[in-house]
């Protein structure tokens, strides 16, 4: 079963505060952690970015505007650049890597990971679902230019494609860092996650399509969501000892 860290072979009862807190069978382990983790970006920097994008707070705006102004222009002068983008945005857009996740729920199917497999659909199913559900409880606009970059549809807080990177990126962390062996394998999936989430919500504010306070909130919820949902899920490990049934006597 994949794991998010390794197992260490003490008990809970002889580690440090630390260790405690990242032990899968500790009562107050990591199942609780990632719990609190997910509250935490919900309930702090994203729910206060969204009261400050619905009260139209002015300094939010003005940075808002300003770094939208600033990359479009930069887009604008420079189309090679712009067109990387755009062809950026569209591979690794929401739909995409849903099919990819979709293709990886499969793979894991086949080799009998089913619970990892689970958590990856129910992962990408609860993000979907919540982007849209907010955008409609924000109702912030798409930013209005002159001469965009590129043309999207719908409402804007928080970025589709910034959440759906997120939680790609997620998922790749937990299903392949515990198999990538070496510590070279480990940084190039910790990179090929942060390119995936980072390059696809910058891309959105590169084209003109979304402000990057929209693209910040995609990035939390989809952190959110990832953490909340590996709480959920027992992905890191298979049944714990204490609950596994005894031999029967012979």
């Amino acid at each position: 079963m994949t794991s998010l860290g390794p197992r260490t072979l003490h008990p809970p009862s002889r580690l440090s505060w630390r260790e405690r807190r990242l032990h899968p069978d500790h009562a107050r382990g990591l199942r609780l952690t990632l719990a609190l983790t997910a509250a935490f970006l919900v309930l702090v920097p994203f729910t206060l970015l969204a009261l400050l994008v619905l009260s139209s707070w002015a300094p939010l705006r003005r940075l808002d505007g300003a770094v939208t102004e600033a990359l479009v222009g930069y887009g604008l002068d420079h189309p090679a650049w712009a067109g990387t983008m755009s062809v950026w945005t569209d591979v690794f857009g929401p739909m995409p890597l849903r099919v990819g996740a979709l293709v990886l729920v499969l793979w894991l199917l086949r080799i009998g990971a089913r619970q990892l497999a689970l958590w990856v659909a129910t992962t990408m199913t609860v993000g979907g679902v919540l982007g849209p559900l907010l955008k409609l409880l924000v109702g912030r606009p798409r930013p209005d230019l002159p001469e965009p970059l590129a043309q999207a549809v719908g409402l804007a807080f928080p970025s589709g494609h910034a959440l759906n990177a997120a939680l790609a990126a997620g998922v790749l962390l937990v299903v392949f860092l515990p198999a990538a062996g070496r510590p070279g394998g480990r940084y190039a999936v910790c990179a090929g996650a942060l390119v995936l989430a980072g390059v696809t919500g910058f891309s959105r504010v590169a084209l003109g399509v979304h402000w990057a306070s929209d693209v910040v909130a995609g990035w939390l919820l989809g952190a959110a969501v990832v953490t909340a949902t590996a709480a959920a899920f027992t992905v890191w490990r298979a049944v714990p000892p204490a609950a596994a049934p005894e031999p029967p006597a012979r």
